[in-house]
């Protein structure tokens, strides 16, 4: 039998059902039947190339005013999902061991 976690003050709570991020099965810690998968993304580290063509005809003060603009108009999640973001989701076996081969399809 699981025992249900005990807060600070000596009662127990019971920890929110763990579901499948696929398919939404049900999830019972300690069967070791699912996987725990944990995804990092962050953009890419490489500075742009400022002596390129691509850069020639753009005057970096108003390059910055353009995008500061544009960012007060954005919450701090969404600038930071931009840059970097990491999630952790819960994978029962039938969904992961296809998932893992070809996570993008």
């Amino acid at each position: 039998m699981d025992s249900p976690e005990q807060s600070e003050h000596g009662l127990h709570k019971e920890h929110p059902p763990l579901l499948c991020h696929r398919c939404g099965a049900m999830l019972t810690p300690g069967r070791g039947d699912f996987y725990v998968v944990r995804i990092e993304a962050f953009a890419d580290p490489t500075p742009p190339d400022l002596l390129s063509d691509e850069y020639a005809d753009i005057d970096p003060s108003e390059e910055i005013d353009r995008l500061l603009e544009v960012m007060r108009h954005m919450s701090e999640q969404e600038l930071m999902d931009q840059v970097y973001r990491r999630m952790t989701i819960h994978m029962c076996r039938s969904c992961y061991l296809p998932w893992i081969e070809n996570p993008s399809g």
